[in-house]
């Protein structure tokens, strides 16, 4: 099955998207309905959200270039500073297109 990427078809691939993420939200809210959530499933739950975190940095952390470097080092010096995200990630931002502006 092919849809056409342009006009109508780039409406349709959004709304099956949409549909998509909408599904897999609901669907984990279902599923985690019938799970009692004892301090072993909250631990868990807690763990997994830091490992998706660690899977997505690491990478741009080995591989990434200056920008990102200097996006990920400034984002974890102002979390560690201030212990809130939106200046952490606004630091990031601006230090990953001073960089990139600079090279």
């Amino acid at each position: 099955m092919t849809i056409d990427a342009s006009g109508a078809g780039i409406l349709l691939i959004i709304a099956i998207m949409t549909l998509v993420t909408l599904l897999t939200r609901y669907g984990g809210v279902l599923a985690m309905s019938f799970v009692r959530i004892s301090p072993r499933i909250e631990s868990f739950i807690n763990t997994m959200a830091s490992s998706v975190l660690i899977a997505i940095i690491v990478p741009m952390a080995v591989q990434g270039d200056a920008g990102a470097l200097a996006a990920l080092v400034a984002t974890a010096v102002v979390m560690l500073a201030l212990r809130k995200p939106l200046p952490a990630i606004a630091a990031g931002l601006v230090a990953a297109a001073g960089v990139r502006y600079l090279l």
